[in-house]
């Protein structure tokens, strides 16, 4: 068989290759997605930033694996029960198999933060950057640790980076607004 068709297992490898990155979930393509909505949100209105904003979402919470998007998805539940034990130990064991993704530390991150535990918090909001710098909530995140600790000045400058990305989000326009008079002083 191999004999009358040489290149037949290359064409199966190259047609392998190219499905894998034309597909949706996979890291080429994810990529190329979620910089095309970066600068479509970095330009859009109100209006249209909310919908790109629950794209790259949906597009972020995406592993690319069933069985870790199933670890992400009880780990949110656990929080939504309030169960912040459990969902503590869904997104342990989803950044343990998955340490690629970023979404797994974003969120354990956050829980940490409601616990109390900021330096496990720091640290996964660190990892997580490191893997998406442009997740804006993620540096949002890290602005409100920084004023938990009382350095208005660093969460300033955080939540800045955060509005450069998604200049609608609320959440950074209200922190901004909120420590604009401490950092920047107060007009006489």
């Amino acid at each position: 068989m191999v004999a009358k068709f040489p290149k037949l297992k290359a064409i199966v490898a190259a047609t392998a290759v190219i499905a894998t990155v034309s597909l949706p979930g996979s890291g080429a393509a994810q990529a190329l997605s979620a910089d095309v909505l970066l600068r479509d949100l970095a330009q859009s209105d109100a209006s249209g930033a909310a919908a790109i904003d629950r794209e790259l979402q949906a597009l972020w919470a995406r592993s690319g694996s069933a069985s870790m998007d199933l670890l992400l998805r009880r780990g949110r539940d656990a929080v939504e029960r309030g169960d912040l034990q459990e969902a503590v130990e869904h997104l342990t064991a989803l950044t343990d198999h998955a340490p690629g993704f970023a979404r797994g530390w974003y969120e354990r991150a956050r829980v940490y933060f409601e616990i109390g535990l900021f330096g496990p918090s720091v640290a996964d909001l660190e990892r997580s950057l490191a893997l998406n710098p442009q997740d804006y909530n993620a540096i949002y995140a890290l602005g409100v640790v920084f004023e938990q600790f009382r350095q208005p000045e660093r969460a300033f400058e955080v939540y800045q980076r955060a509005k450069a990305i998604h200049p609608h989000h609320e959440e950074v326009s209200s922190a901004l607004e909120r420590l604009r008079s401490s950092v920047e002083g107060r007009e006489l």
